[in-house]
């Protein structure tokens, strides 16, 4: 949960047995009534949809693949040796998923 007062992260701590939510701002779960708090996390609680295929967020470049000589394939790059060598060159062909890469 988070602090009403500044939405900072609200840490707990044991006092006289119970367990009480505090902020630095001097914030405390003492000074709020427990309805509250129930109410809003019948608020926060949603259903998540699941996604079952896979989706790609990478641009689409014309390279061939050398498995199924499909001639699209998301590109991406990766820092993969020392930072005064360039980078590695990483590409994924959009119809097989072979993935292969290009140190130039």
């Amino acid at each position: 949960m988070f602090c009403p007062k500044c939405g900072s992260l609200l840490k707990t701590k044991q006092e006289r047995g119970k367990t009480v939510m505090y902020c630095n701002c001097g914030f405390s779960s003492k000074d709020i009534d427990k309805t509250e708090i129930r109410e809003k996390i019948k608020i926060e609680s949603k259903e998540i949809e699941i996604v079952e295929n896979e989706v790609e967020a990478y641009p689409i470049i014309k390279a061939k693949c050398d498995k199924c000589s499909n001639d699209q394939a998301y590109f991406w790059t990766v820092q993969t040796r020392a930072g005064d060598e360039p980078e590695t060159k990483f590409f994924k062909c959009t119809k097989c998923k072979h993935t292969w890469r290009d140190y130039n």
